[in-house]
């Protein structure tokens, strides 16, 4: 099968064109490199560095092309407060500029990586697909924005779309930026240098934390299955962990003893986050298998830059 993954150099792109390159399909990948790295993709992976609202290279890259998997994204909550301009330009309008591209080139399917950002606060827990949105960041806005744009451009040209919200996911290979980075590799990372474990707000805030293996085997499953056309799937660990609770698992894992230290909390997050992937099991046979403590030891064994 024919592929083209937008942002495949990045954190989970590179785990899907990996994989995917890896059972033999022929795998195209665009990405401005801001975040990616594409020395991390397989020499099986056709890789081209460039921009998504590029219309004339996504139109070459779409040729023969039956599945779009469309990552490219921008995807700091806390920066999205101060960016919210750039937050648009790249995750609205880049979706929008690759929908034209996608209807002119007549791909059969595209698959959109959006995020349980934005659900926002609710009452209920776990957050299912029929839940009412209430986006708290920029960030979280253009991602529901983009999830409109690929359902309506989609509909009304007879592309077929899914749209997979994904939650906290992690594991090895993710960055670990100087500003804004994701918590267990930052979290990992100050444990294993005697640092201190940074927690914003009271530490009760709950994420839902996903393997990035997990994650890929529900995008895998979602290039194949029928009957998901318009369909907006959850794809999350179905488990809700607090930030006490992770800075304790590890803790535990690292075997280390940082130092925890309470700053305020960042605006723009939620104070809740745990998916119902009830639908996504129904649908793409999606189980879960890497419960948090396992995949925080596998990233700490397999992430080269934790390596003393």
């Amino acid at each position: 099968m024919n592929f083209l993954i937008t942002g495949g150099a990045g954190f989970l792109g590179t785990a899907l064109s990996n994989r995917l390159a890896r059972q033999g399909h022929n795998v195209r990948v665009l990405d401005d490199t801001s975040t990616g790295d594409p020395s991390k993709l397989v020499p099986e992976v056709h890789f081209t560095r460039g921009d998504i609202n590029d219309r004339p290279m996504l139109w070459t890259l779409l040729q023969d092309v039956e599945c779009v998997f469309h990552l490219a994204a921008k995807v700091s909550v806390s920066e999205s407060v101060l960016f919210p301009r750039d937050y648009n330009t790249v995750n609205v309008g880049g979706t929008v500029n690759l929908m034209e591209a996608v209807r002119d080139a007549g791909t059969n399917r595209v698959i959109l990586i959006s995020s349980g950002a934005i659900y926002g606060d609710q009452n209920e827990i776990p957050y299912k697909e029929s839940t009412t949105p209430k986006p708290r960041s920029p960030y979280a806005v253009s991602k529901l924005a983009a999830e409109y744009y690929v359902r309506t451009i989609g509909q009304l040209a007879g592309i077929q779309t899914v749209c997979l919200r994904v939650f906290n996911a992690y594991g090895p290979g993710q960055r670990i930026p100087a500003s804004h980075p994701p918590i267990i590799p930052n979290f990992i990372k100050h444990a294993i240098t005697n640092g201190t474990l940074v927690i914003h707000g009271d530490g009760n805030q709950t994420r839902d934390y996903v393997y990035v293996d997990d994650v890929v085997n529900a995008m895998v499953s979602a290039s194949s299955a029928t009957g998901i056309d318009k369909s907006v799937i959850n794809i999350g660990s179905g488990v809700e962990t607090s930030v006490r609770e992770l800075a304790k698992l590890v803790i535990r894992v690292t075997e280390e003893k940082p130092e925890e230290l309470y700053n305020p909390r960042l605006s723009g997050g939620t104070s809740r986050m745990c998916a119902d992937i009830s639908l996504a099991n129904q649908k793409l046979g999606y189980i879960p298998l890497i419960p948090l403590e396992t995949g925080i030891r596998l990233t700490l064994e397999k992430d080269t830059q934790f390596k003393k």
